[in-house]
């Protein structure tokens, strides 16, 4: 974790949820998770691809072709895709930034533990730590500055804590957002192959 502050909890935060859910998607995590947040992140992660694992069919897909070299770059636009939403609404706003929905920071890790998996499949594990520090610093630079007015990581723990409800809706949510991305992604990759084929 080269680029976390060890000053800034949230921060260290962010960091940790990275590697640790990278590591546990992939089979290498051993024993319990290292902080609540991140037992949260497990928790959230699995309902959410057994509860649509149909939108996590295509990622495979989206993924298929990319190298280890481009396998980082790739995840960030693959992130910033996913978020777009949000960043365009903060675009339009005035005054001060939008909250960012609790969906969107889950989406970010699990479509990372996604790739992670791809590249684990693929023959390409030594990407997986360079993966989850590019995860954590997107985190650091895009999301922690907003978590900072929603109570930080706990505001993410109380949100995926068991409320039958609250929680389908999320998952729910966080499920279109990602299946949204994939097709688009799908697309932008299939366009490009065609341009560069003729």
């Amino acid at each position: 974790m080269a680029a976390e502050n060890p000053t800034d909890p949230l921060v260290t935060e962010a960091y940790l949820l990275a590697h640790d859910y990278i590591a546990y998607v992939t089979g290498r995590a051993h024993g319990p998770a290292p902080s609540v947040a991140a037992r949260t992140l497990r928790q959230a992660g699995d309902q959410l691809l057994d509860k649509f694992p149909i939108f996590f069919k295509r990622w495979p897909r989206v993924f298929q072709g990319v190298t280890e070299a481009r396998v980082c770059d790739f995840l960030i636009e693959a992130i910033d895709d996913n978020v777009q939403g949000y960043w365009e609404r903060q675009k339009r706003h005035s005054g001060p930034p939008a909250d960012i929905p609790w969906s969107t920071v889950l989406s970010i890790y699990v479509l990372a533990g996604q790739m992670a998996k791809y590249c684990q499949e693929h023959g390409m594990e030594s990407a997986l730590e360079p993966l989850a520090e590019r995860v954590g610093a997107y985190v650091q630079e895009h999301i922690c500055p907003l978590l900072r007015r929603k109570d930080g990581w706990a505001g993410f723990i109380d949100h995926f804590a068991p409320h039958e409800d609250i929680e389908m809706k999320t998952l729910l949510l966080c499920s279109a957002v990602l299946a949204v991305s994939s097709a688009l992604l799908l697309t932008l990759f299939l366009w490009k192959k065609h341009l560069s084929s003729s």
